[in-house]
């Protein structure tokens, strides 16, 4: 049976008879901070993890080897104002990433909306929208959450080296397909775990 991170996190600071408050004291964090990585909503950094692992006494391994196993189902979503595409695209995201949320949307502002009450870990999106720059929504996404990987998608090649400059992962040229998407899986600036494995 997998141990997960919130399981052996809390574990390992029971074990130690530490508060919650006693840990982010000791790892600078707030007592917050703690209760949401033992309830699921939060995994700690690399760096983070690794101060955790020092101040509990256990194998940094062991707390990664966890984060890396959590049962949380990762939101990935794809943004295009042509419904087409997202009936087209959507699919695709859903072979790749079985055990994850899929979500399409041709709206920007509900995509962000949605960034805000959910984290997404990976965010499909087309660069040129009728109104507006994918750009634009990208920088919003990374303000929400910096760790979300962005994949600009488009049918023309014009906007790439705009498109590196907001800290995107990849750039895919239309129509998407399974191979080309697990080969951008290789460029996430965070991987993350979707359930099946590690990407």
């Amino acid at each position: 049976m997998k141990q997960y991170f919130p399981d052996t996190l809390k574990k390992l600071r029971m074990e130690r008879r530490l508060s919650q408050q006693a840990l982010a004291d000791k790892v600078y964090v707030t007592r917050s901070t703690v209760a949401r990585w033992e309830n699921g909503y939060r995994l700690p950094d690399a760096v983070m993890l690794s101060r955790l692992a020092e101040v509990l006494g256990a194998d940094a391994n062991v707390l990664l080897s966890a984060a890396a196993q959590s049962s949380e189902r990762p939101n990935v979503i794809m943004v295009d104002d042509r419904k087409l595409i997202l009936t087209g695209g959507l699919p695709v995201l859903e072979e790749v990433f079985p055990h994850a949320n899929v979500t399409g949307f041709t709206d920007p502002s509900e995509a962000v909306a949605y960034a805000k009450a959910n984290r997404v870990s990976l965010a499909f999106l087309d660069i040129e929208l009728r109104n507006e720059s994918e750009l634009d929504l990208c920088r919003a996404l990374l303000r929400i959450y910096p760790r979300t990987n962005i994949i600009y998608l488009t049918a023309y090649c014009d906007y790439a080296l705009d498109a590196w400059s907001t800290g995107a992962s990849g750039f895919m040229l239309k129509p998407i397909t399974p191979e080309g998407v697990k080969e951008q899986l290789n460029n996430l600036r965070y991987p993350f775990w979707t359930g099946g494995e590690a990407l």
